[in-house]
C-alpha cells in the first residue's frame, strides 16, 4: 500500500480546499481492487454525493491503465467500490461554483457525482479523465471491431 495513498495527498496539497478525510482508509479499499496488470495514472480525493451540504461521502478516486475506481469506506463495516471501464463512458460535465467544483462523470447506467473539489482542481481533473478515458475507448472499439 502507498502509493494511491501519496497521490491523494499530493492532491490534497496542492488543492487544499478540497474537502475530504479519512484518505488512507478510502485509499486502501481502491487499492485492494487493483487488479495485478494495473497501473494507478491519477489519484483524488472528493465527495461522492450531488448535496451540497453532504460532506461525509468522502471518496477516492483512481485512474488506472483499465478503468475509474471509487472506493469509499463506510464508518462502521464495510465499504463501497464503483468501477467505470471505457466501455460504459460517456461524457464528463465539470461545474465550478462560488466556493467548490463538481465533476459529472455520465455513464450507460448512472450519473456519478464527485463533488466539494477545489476550484483550481478542476481542469487538471478533466484533462486527466477525458483524455486516458477516450483513448482506451479507442482501443476498445478497435479491438470489438476485429
Amino acid at each position: 500500500m502507498g502509493m494511491i495513498v501519496d497521490q491523494v495527498y499530493q492532491f490534497k496539497k496542492k488543492y487544499p480546499f478540497t474537502v475530504a478525510w479519512r484518505l488512507k482508509r478510502n485509499a486502501t479499499i481502491v487499492e485492494k481492487h487493483l487488479n495485478p496488470d494495473e497501473k494507478v495514472l491519477y489519484a483524488f480525493p472528493a465527495q461522492k454525493s450531488n448535496q451540497p451540504l453532504q460532506i461525509f461521502h468522502t471518496c477516492v478516486v483512481a485512474l488506472t491503465n483499465r478503468r475509474i475506481l471509487i472506493g469509499r469506506d463506510r464508518v462502521v463495516v464495510g465499504y463501497f467500490l464503483d468501477a467505470i471501464t471505457p466501455d460504459m463512458f460517456n461524457d464528463l460535465k465539470v461545474v465550478a461554483g462560488l466556493l467548490w467544483g463538481r465533476v459529472l462523470i455520465d455513464t450507460i447506467r448512472e450519473h456519478v457525482v464527485l463533488s466539494h473539489l477545489d476550484k483550481k482542481s478542476l481542469d487538471e481533473i478533466e484533462t486527466a479523465i477525458t483524455t486516458h478515458m477516450m483513448e482506451e475507448k479507442k482501443k476498445y472499439n478497435s479491438y470489438k471491431n476485429n
